[in-house]
């Protein structure tokens, strides 16, 4: 059932192949003294350091040298089913999780996943916390500006989510006008429903919203398209919930501090296991192939 979800939503994603932000390079921690600019923005002695860390202009060091020399890649995840979520043993896995393992794994590294607020997730990458974000992030123009994005790997949209029973009276975006909505903030979902001036309610993730209208408290959800086909519907936990109209077609993308090379070597990897059939396998591990971008 949840194959035929998705490929039911493929349909409401726009198909093109689209690329995400370019790369440059990235100030590091270990930044000598002597390449500090005049902007302040550069790395500072170790007596500063907790300061330069805030500079978002790289000063011409390399964000991948960082990672490989802490040995650990961090990456900001939410609870997203079926792109970060974990199994029974308490290991995080997903399409996201585990081809962010296999990008740790290409650059010699560990790879961390650390729950985040996503209302805050550029401040979390701007103050090093987490070295990327990378867990269905919608390429938004907002994103684009603040972060240095790969390439569109995988397409999405929007959609609204009602109890099953009442699915029928919500089949087009004018009779939305008197539901009360729960988004997670700061996410695409949120964006569409503001732009529609619809009533809604912030919560701390997407699965929140879900819980929200299955226990009443709201009467409808926006979420993306990917996490619908995974948790909502028959032979899922939400089976009396449904998803009706979808408000766009996006893209997701990952997330690097402002000007780092971890971007360029990420698209490089994900050109190479596109190549290699590993990225297709490893969607179809998790019913999500129809979504992924040519690279």
């Amino acid at each position: 059932m949840k194959k035929l979800i998705a490929l039911t939503l493929a349909g409401v994603m726009t198909a093109a192949m689209v690329t995400g932000c370019g790369s440059s390079s990235e100030t590091a921690a270990e930044a000598p003294a002597e390449t500090e600019e005049s902007t302040g923005e550069a790395e500072a002695p170790a007596e500063t350091e907790e300061g330069a860390e805030d500079a978002q202009e790289p000063s011409g060091d390399s964000d991948v040298a960082y990672v490989q020399e802490k040995g650990t890649l961090v990456v900001g995840i939410t609870d997203f089913e079926p792109m970060d979520y974990k199994d029974e043993s308490g290991e995080w896995i997903g399409f996201d999780a585990d081809m962010a393992k296999a990008f740790g794994e290409s650059l010699g590294v560990k790879v961390e996943f650390v729950e985040i607020d996503w209302d805050n997730k550029i401040l979390e990458l701007d103050g090093k916390t987490i070295d990327c974000v990378w867990n269905g992030m919608t390429l938004t123009d907002e994103v684009k500006s603040a972060m240095e994005c790969s390439n569109a790997y995988c397409n999405n949209a929007q959609i609204v989510i009602v109890p099953a029973d009442k699915a029928d009276q919500y089949q087009d975006t004018d009779s939305l006008s008197e539901l009360s909505f729960a988004v997670e903030a700061g996410s695409a979902g949120e964006e569409q429903v503001s732009a529609l001036g619809l009533n809604f309610t912030p919560v701390k993730a997407q699965s929140d919203a879900l819980m929200e209208v299955a226990a009443g408290t709201s009467d409808a959800a926006v979420i993306d398209s990917l996490m619908a086909a995974a948790m909502v519907g028959e032979g899922t936990g939400y089976a009396d919930l449904t998803y009706t109209v979808g408000l766009n077609s996006e893209e997701y993308g990952v997330g690097f501090r402002k000007g780092s090379d971890l971007a360029s070597a990420l698209n490089e990897f994900f050109a190479s296991s596109y190549a290699d059939g590993s990225m297709l396998e490893c969607a179809e591990t998790y019913g999500v192939q129809a979504a992924v971008i040519e690279q």
